[in-house]
């Protein structure tokens, strides 16, 4: 299966080791949704889907097979990060605890979420400015997220394995096997 080049990321040292390592996505400071600190640092060492997410969008049921991964996988390392944004469209314009909410009472996610970020442009998160060169699994895409529910898997790393296009459902095979792979 063909999954697109790894992403390589600068190195760094690591607490008094005086070794080099390299950075990893886990390395992003990224808040979580309720605004504590880190939601990275919760999914270092785990193999990640992180998601772009968006509340008023037609692929917003996406949510549920999302939320069927984490229970499928979560207790072999693995956990959705799901990202909310509202730069397609204004589809995610709730604020944090709207947002949990709807996640919670519509879908039942458990999984984490993240603080909304932009994910293109000149505010891009830096999390995203890492992810986006990495290339689609299928049409090759590098660059700007496409739309909501753009999709990359992580390793337990930090480097990312594979990218998937927003139509692309969470338990598609390509997405599933991906997946287990890195478990």
């Amino acid at each position: 299966m063909a999954t697109g080049p790894r992403v390589r990321t600068a190195a760094r040292a690591g607490p008094g080791t005086g070794r080099v390592r390299a950075m990893s996505v886990y390395d992003s400071d990224l808040s979580a949704l309720d605004g504590s600190a880190d939601v990275m640092a919760a999914a270092r060492d785990k193999v990640t889907l992180l998601v772009n997410v968006a509340s008023k969008c037609g692929l917003t049921p996406q949510y549920t097979q999302l939320e069927e991964l984490q229970q499928r996988f979560g207790d072999r390392g693995f956990t959705v990060l799901g990202v909310p944004c509202n730069q397609f469209l204004e589809q995610e314009p709730g604020t944090p605890e709207e947002i949990a909410t709807f996640c919670s009472t519509t879908y039942g996610v458990t999984f984490p979420l993240s603080e909304k970020i932009e994910v293109n442009g000149e505010g891009r998160h830096s999390l995203y400015t890492e992810l986006t060169g990495v290339a689609d699994a299928d049409d090759g895409h590098t660059g700007d997220i496409r739309w909501n529910f753009e999709k990359f898997l992580v390793g337990r790393d930090g480097e990312v394995i594979a990218r998937f296009a927003p139509t692309v459902a969470p338990d598609d095979e390509k997405v599933v096997g991906a997946i287990e792979s890195a478990l």
